[in-house]
């Protein structure tokens, strides 16, 4: 994955999408109660990767949650500094998780991992695996086709998933789905799933 493609990307549109989708109240009611309700009351740190403007992180720690954003754009991770400057935020890839094995409670990848090309996804939850705590919680949104398939996004080339065989990668990773969400186009956002799933023994 050309990780640094993605980041100039989104570090040309850092303003824009701040200003587009840097609030909770942009988030659909829905998606917030879905984290809330994989992801609040976990006891450690959960990882908000990709965090973004660290919105949702930050509605993460209002739950009670210790929760670190993780993002590659400086932009995003000063923008979540300073207004949310009681949090935890930090560059960071998702390739390479600076954590302990076993040792993350929960992750959200809300987002994501959408420009993430599908023959490297099985490499990022595998490591997804190994920071994740037994039982730990992974809670993934991704964008929904037909069949894998690239497409342009307005910020770079994004991929969609049919939520069938992105669960099975899941499973195939040592996630075991507990809960989706799906939601069809609206007109105004693309098709969209989140899972939620636990890490299996082995």
């Amino acid at each position: 994955m050309n990780l640094e493609k993605v980041r100039q990307a989104y570090t040309s549109a850092a303003e824009l999408y701040i200003e587009m989708l840097g609030t909770t109240q942009q988030v659909h009611a829905d998606d917030l109660a879905f984290i809330a309700r994989h992801l609040a009351g976990r006891p450690g740190t959960v990882l908000d990767l990709g965090c973004g403007p660290g919105h949702i992180t930050d509605f993460l720690r209002s739950l009670g949650v210790n929760a670190m954003g993780i993002d590659m754009v400086p932009e995003f991770i000063a923008h979540a500094q300073a207004v949310h400057p009681s949090g935890s935020y930090q560059l960071g890839s998702f390739e390479n998780l600076a954590a302990a094995t076993h040792s993350i409670a929960g992750i959200l990848a809300w987002g994501s991992l959408i420009h993430l090309p599908p023959q490297d996804l099985d490499g990022v939850l595998a490591e997804f695996r190994r920071a994740m705590a037994p039982v730990g919680t992974l809670v993934v949104a991704v964008f929904v086709g037909d069949e894998v398939a690239a497409f342009d996004h307005k910020v770079v080339t994004a991929y969609r998933w049919p939520v069938d065989e992105f669960s099975e990668r899941l499973a195939r990773a040592g996630f075991a789905e507990v809960e989706r969400l799906q939601r069809p186009s609206d007109g105004t956002y693309r098709p969209h799933a989140a899972i939620a799933a636990v890490a299996t023994e082995g």
